[in-house]
């Protein structure tokens, strides 16, 4: 069928900011849309409250909303743009339940309104709704786990007694297993059905009996509109059910299913997809398979392109998200090209290699958590690796995960085992956690049978055994010997995905001297291509990975060319920010006539498209890795060595930047990266220029440490070097706190395990300025020593919280214009002194109206996709230009330079934090970084601005009720103005006795004070938010502590899903907020409208 006629406007609804179970890869998926669909002359209408996002920029949509994705906000959008269609399923879970709310309201899929396209209302309920899937299956002879639905905990409690335990809680409507658990006992039963009913918004829990054990699959499936059907791709779970799927590593294609399991398992697959009735486009069909007798059971659909969508697609090279937005607009899929060989999308894909997705976690980043993997996701990223065995595969990715692991052990961490015994080893593995994969190669490292560690984790034989052959070649590589390996001996060891830095770690030799022996035995990786059909037709598309053959598939090209290296996994402190920035190099440079070639190793994202660059390779970002990828380009060149790009990706290509060769550094070189990096150099450089900074040193032991705190005083911040996202830094108030934040950084403390501290890596300590209010400034410089100052923000919280996780203004809201002239100042003299050419991000503190630095960063910093958005100037387009060598005089000369927009509107950055997953984790703010993602909030004015930027990071700010209060001694008097506004929007308050005797001593009443919940007795701030009488908490924290009842209330809150603020500024910020909204309604305006000329 050709393409539909009858429809012109259609609005997708985009997935929101990155939060666990919903990470970018609904950028990946959304930007393919909107392009696809522009391309094919629709009118793209897009909602999505990410600045972070590729998709968001106004490019790629005729209206691009950057507002909250709430049905109330996207019946304004549909009211004011009136779009003939809706497309929900590319949005994740965000998407389908915002459809859903507005079908439910009758304003989208019902005649007279916006037609649903991709999956309809019925198609979506059958597959979310537990009761209704369950029952499908049933009907067309499919095995499901024996079940009850339940919608109260009478209800619950009635189903498990006849399921029985242990059983599985499964909540409907819900993201990355929230609100899922596994109950052995009575009690655990309680506890994790209230917390299932609690998740779903629809207040339904699916009991059914635990299968956890068993083999977990997915099969990605496409339907189009004639009902052809096909299979993109099978994934297996390394990990046995119990384990989300987001946490568990996985591989494809399948590794363990006979063919006629797979069979069965496909026919399954195509009878649930047109069963649940999924008219056209990507589909998540999930099994389970007892591995005792190869029964199989249907655990659930995603009627929607999902996370494993993302990983499918670019393990196969197949584009689902684009050939799901063709499909939905009336393609069938014999109509559609695959770009990759031109053969019609109707052919499945075939692997002739295997893939490997790994997730990594943040734990570190959140004090309190078990670290133990259970059925809901915790995972904030993951890598995928391809490699033409599972060993190599698997090796691939342990390295990319930046964690100091440079594979399957054989590397200094693995001494964290020493000290266990075989039989604590046997014990750890039995429990899920990030560490198990190592746990047991240490186990087949030290003779433990392959039986036994199965009997203890139930991961299937066959990927034991397939670890176990890794051991053994170690062995057998520590036998040989450095000196006498031969090139057969080389090859082997890499084929089965041994890194230099492994063997250099087993031989004890400098990494260098193993590449230097290797490449002098002639042993060099080769590069294939991802083709989708295992060599069977020419293909076109470069998207690479390395292997140690003999065919070499990168074409030669006489084109000047760029590497730009990528950001690797998502994690707190270093997420999509810098994958926007990677992105629009790459497309900057394209239109510029260079070749543009990504190098990264995460499948998420939109920077890993096979179409984003002239060439793509799928690796690790390491020293060896990076530097084999400038070989084989050079060589395509005929000699010419290409431009390398380490200042996009964030901390991870940066750190590669000293081990590359200094000449190839594209833009700001090595050495100017290093001297804001050294210490003593950067406090030199600001003395000569006469910018105030914060007293300090820096240490590489604890002596060191007490010598600077000695001469500066308490209270001092400690932090890393050559990190992002606050990773481990700590505000210090006494001696003892000091000892604890060293240790992190040494041994194998949570920053320890990464490289720990040296003279190349010293800890910087400097004086910690209270009450001192945090500015960024994003700027570019060009070879001239022309300055672009791209954006100032003012944070709202003070310093001391991190500013990722500080919501910020543009323009500043509260600084005298003449402080912003002087930080713009100090900023372009940093950059001078620097000599940087390229992007820069420069951080202050100011205190009174004196503005001290604290750090210069010269790279694109995670704001950039949100100044971008703010003032309509593409500032990584600029600066990669920049580093390219073309000034910022003929870029204003091509209109790519431009005015930032002035139409008196006010931009607020919010920061999206995870502690809805994690309960028993304290919310309050602090100097290292937790949020997993941002949202943005546009208006005419900061409260409108703020109170948006609240609505989409999911802080609800109440209309009416009762606001609890509880202020550090510090806080009180900003919090007068607090109490006084809560009142004047006829707010009740209740609060902790200290805050109330305050607030009365100025005439300010308060509603009830409640007694310490250390009392143990009467009323007190957790009983009162138990009961519900609470909406709204503000509780800033008093100094340090240990479990104080301030960490009490908070966790409380957030258990029960009041919405909290921790900071006194976040409070007034809150209040200004609702005072502007009353009486208003929430007015909505695309970014096209906010940046015309």
């Amino acid at each position: 069928m050709p393409r539909r006629t009858d429809i012109n406007d259609i609005l997708i609804i985009g997935s929101g900011p990155i939060v666990i179970g919903q990470a970018c890869e609904f950028d990946y998926s959304g930007t393919q849309a909107c392009r696809v669909l522009k391309d094919e002359g629709f009118r793209v209408i897009l909602v999505n409250s990410n600045p972070a996002t590729i998709m968001t920029d106004p490019d790629f949509a005729h209206a691009t909303y950057v507002e909250p994705i709430t049905p109330d906000v996207v019946a304004r959008i549909i009211e004011r743009e009136r779009p003939d269609a809706v497309l929900p399923t590319l949005g994740g879970q965000t998407g389908l339940n915002t459809a859903m709310a507005l079908f439910e309201r009758g304003l989208i899929g019902v005649p007279g309104t916006p037609e649903m396209i991709g999956a309809n209302a019925e198609a979506i309920a059958t597959a979310e709704d537990r009761g209704r899937f369950k029952q499908a299956m049933i009907e067309i002879g499919l095995a499901v786990p024996a079940s009850g639905i339940a919608h109260t905990m009478v209800q619950a409690r009635e189903v498990v007694a006849e399921v029985g335990l242990p059983c599985i809680i499964r909540p409907a409507y819900i993201l990355g297993g929230r609100g899922t658990g596994i109950a052995s006992t009575p009690e655990e039963f309680e506890s994790a059905a209230a917390l299932g009913l609690a998740a779903s918004p629809i207040g339904e829990i699916l009991i059914e009996c635990s299968i956890a054990g068993w083999k977990e699959f997915e099969l990605e499936v496409m339907r189009d509109c004639v009902d052809n059907c096909v299979i993109i791709c099978s994934i297996e779970n390394v990990d046995p059910m119990g384990v989300h799927t987001g946490d568990s590593i996985t591989v494809a294609p399948a590794q363990t299913l006979s063919d006629v399991e797979y069979q069965q398992m496909r026919d399954a697959a195509f009878a649930c997809i047109r069963r649940v009735g999924v008219e056209t486009g990507g589909s998540n069909v999930q099994f389970a398979v007892n591995p005792m007798t190869g029964e199989q059971v249907v655990i659930e659909m995603n009627p929607r392109v999902s996370r494993s969508s993302a990983l499918a697609s670019k393990a196969t090279g197949f584009p689902i998200a684009k050939i799901a937005a063709k499909l939905a607009v009336g393609y069938t899929l014999d109509e559609i090209t695959n770009d990759i060989t031109g053969t019609p999308a109707s052919f499945e894909p075939t692997l002739d290699y295997v893939v490997t997705k790994i997730p990594r976690w943040a734990f570190e980043k959140l004090p309190g958590t078990s670290g133990v993997l259970g059925t809901q996701m915790q995972s904030v990223g993951e890598v995928m690796s391809i490699g033409r065995t599972f060993p190599e595969s698997l090796q691939k990715g342990l390295r990319s995960l930046e964690l100091g692991r440079n594979g399957l052990g054989c590397d200094a961490a693995e001494a964290q085992l020493a000290s266990l015994t075989a039989d604590d080893l046997l014990a750890a593995v039995a429990i899920a956690t990030p560490d198990r994969i190592f746990q047991i190669a240490e186990l087949l490292r030290r003779g433990v049978s392959a039986e036994q560690v199965h009997a203890a984790c139930r991961i299937d034989h066959w990927f034991l055994d397939q670890m176990s052959q890794i051991i053994e070649e170690r062995a057998v590589l520590d036998q040989i010997g450095f000196a006498a390996m031969t090139h057969r001996q080389w090859k082997r060891a890499k084929q089965f995905g041994f890194s230099d830095a492994q063997l250099a770690w087993l031989w004890h030799v400098d990494e260098l001297a193993v590449r230097a022996a290797r490449e002098g035995a002639g042993v060099f990786p080769t590069y294939k291509t991802v083709d989708t059909c295992a060599a069977e037709f020419a293909t076109q598309t470069p998207y690479h990975y390395s292997a140690w053959e003999d065919e070499n598939e990168v074409r030669a090209s006489a084109r000047p060319r760029v590497i730009i290296l990528g950001s690797g996994p998502n994690r707190i402190g270093q997420g999509i920010e810098f994958d926007y920035c990677c992105v629009h190099a790459s497309f900057a440079l394209r239109e510029a006539g260079f070749e543009t070639v990504m190098v990264n190793c995460n499948p998420e994202t939109v920077s890993t498209d096979y179409d984003t660059s002239d060439r793509l390779y799928f690796e690790p970002l390491t020293t060896e890795d990076v530097l084999n990828v400038i070989a084989a380009e050079t060589a395509a060149a005929g000699g010419v060595a290409p431009k390398v790009i380490v200042s996009l990706g964030g901390q991870t290509p940066l750190k590669l930047s000293g081990h590359l060769p200094p000449e190839l550094i594209a833009g700001t070189s090595s050495a100017s990266i290093d001297l804001a990096e050294d210490r003593e150099k950067w406090n030199a450089l600001c003395n000569d220029l006469r910018i105030p900074q914060p007293p300090g040193g820096t240490a590489i032991d604890l002596a060191q440490a007490f010598a600077i705190v000695e001469g500066i005083g308490y209270p001092v911040l400690v932090r890393p070097s050559y990190v992002l996202g606050g990773r481990a830094m700590r505000i210090v108030h006494d001696a003892d706190h000091l000892t604890s934040a060293m240790k992190e950084l040494a041994g194998f403390g949570s920053l320890g395990k990464e490289g720990g501290l040296s003279a190349e890596r010293p800890v910087l300590i400097d004086r910690f300025l209270e009450d001192a209010k945090e500015v960024d400034v994003d700027a570019i410089r060009d070879r001239t020593g022309e300055v672009l100052i791209g954006g100032v923000m003012e944070h709202v919280e003070e310093a001391g919280v991190h500013s990722g996780d500080s919501a910020c203004a543009i323009p500043p809201q509260t600084l005298p214009s003449w402080v912003v002239e002087v930080i713009e100042r100090y900023t372009c003299a940093i950059a001078n002194a620097l000599e940087v050419c390229g992007p820069i991000n420069v951080q202050f503190a100011v205190l009174g109206t004196t503005a001290f630095v604290i750090e210069a960063n010269p790279r694109a910093s995670r704001t950039v996709p949100f100044v971008a958005k703010a003032t309509g100037v593409p500032l990584a387009k600029i600066a990669s230009r920049v580093m390219l060598g073309a000034t910022l005089a003929e870029l204003r000369a091509e209109g790519l330079v431009r005015r930032a927009s002035d139409h008196g509107h006010v931009a607020v950055k919010e920061a999206v934090l995870p502690f809805s997953r994690f309960p028993e984790v304290d919310t309050a703010l602090g100097p290292e970084m937790r949020s997993t993602g941002e949202v943005m909030g546009i208006d005419t004015t900061f409260g409108r601005a703020f109170f948006k930027a609240q609505l989409a990071a999911g802080t609800l700010l109440p209309t009416e009720g009762t606001v609890f209060l509880s202020l550090a001694d510090g806080d009180k008097p900003a919090g007068l103005v607090v109490a006084q506004r809560l009142r004047d929007l006829r707010l009740g308050i209740a609060s902790t006795k200290g805050t109330g005797e305050y607030l009365e001593r100025f005439g300010i009443t308060v509603d009830q004070v409640v007694g310490k919940i250390s009392d143990g007795h009467g009323i007190n701030a957790v009983k009162l938010i138990e009961s519900g009488q609470i909406v709204f908490v503000v509780n800033t924290p008093q100094g340090r502590g240990g479990r104080t009842d301030g960490e009490q209330i908070r966790k409380c809150a957030n258990a029960h899903h009041v919405s909290s603020v921790t900071t006194v500024e976040a409070a007034l910020a809150a209040v200004e907020g609702m005072a502007e909204m009353v009486g208003v309604e929430l007015s909505v305006r695309s970014l096209q409208e906010y940046h015309q000329s």
